[in-house]
């Protein structure tokens, strides 16, 4: 907005300077003609004139400086962020950690081998056993990405206190202890179903 009341500014500026100016040059070829000095009165008001024509053509000359100098300025801060930003994905990209939602930085290992369990064992949880190709397919993702979290991360110290290490341990555990008593192939119980989806959403609130 700024930008655009200045242009308006320089624009009504420069056509009155122009007329001013064509004004100052006629009353001073005709005081040449004449060779008569001008009386104290007119030689005021001439003065009047320069002065007048003078002001507006410094105010052109500012109005022609100001916008480049605001876009230079303008152009040189996002310079800057953009740099910035470009700087902070490259870290991001090779830094090691990760801020989960809960404001901790853990390994992005972990936190992505974790995401996977809960994705894929809840995706199994709530998979119906109408086609059975599909749920021994979600069956049987859920139990590859529970092997691969334990065998990557299974007493870990570095994760072995946090929440989401602590309530895999627990849905984990649920599982097996369900499996080793009603055999491999016999399906969750609706209660026991219930408490490991709790789990889930409890765990992925610390992810």
């Amino acid at each position: 907005m700024a930008l655009i009341l200045a242009a308006n500014m320089c624009s009504i500026t420069n056509s009155k300077t122009v007329e001013v100016i064509k004004r100052i040059d006629i009353e001073d070829k005709m005081q040449s003609r004449s060779n008569i000095a001008l009386p104290p009165s007119e030689a005021s008001s001439s003065r009047r004139h320069l002065l007048i024509g003078v002001g507006p053509s410094l105010l052109t000359l500012t109005c022609g400086l100001s916008p480049p100098t605001v876009w230079a300025e303008e152009k040189s801060g996002d310079k800057e962020e953009e740099d910035k930003g470009v700087i902070g994905a490259i870290k991001s990209l090779f830094d090691p950690n990760e801020k989960t939602k809960s404001g901790k930085v853990l390994p992005k290992a972990y936190l992505r081998s974790a995401r996977e369990v809960v994705k894929t064992l809840r995706e199994s949880l709530n998979e119906g056993t109408d086609d059975n190709a599909k749920f021994r397919r979600t069956a049987d993702s859920a139990k590859e990405s529970i092997r691969e979290y334990l065998g990557s991360w299974r007493g870990n110290q570095i994760v072995a206190q946090e929440e989401s290490y602590v309530i895999l341990e627990k849905v984990i555990r649920s599982l097996a202890n369900y499996y080793s008593k009603a055999g491999p192939s016999a399906p969750l119980s609706h209660e026991v179903k219930s408490e490991i989806l709790d789990y889930l959403n409890t765990a992925e609130e610390f992810l």
